[in-house]
């Protein structure tokens, strides 16, 4: 069975850590189209629905 700690003290590993600690993925570009897709939604629901009522 090998030895953890001579794994975790591996040069590899520690920059392993660095490369993935640092790179958060698509966070903040899913964050902003999410948030942008649902303020489009309530925009495009307001205009199409306020003349709804109106009858002329």
């Amino acid at each position: 069975m090998p030895d953890i700690n001579a794994f975790t003290a591996h040069p590899a590993f520690t920059e392993f850590l660095a490369v993935s600690k640092g790179d958060q993925g698509p966070g903040v570009v899913l964050r902003t189209v999410l948030v942008v897709g649902v303020v489009g939604v309530a925009f495009l629901a307001w205009f199409l629905l306020r003349g709804y009522g109106k009858k002329d």
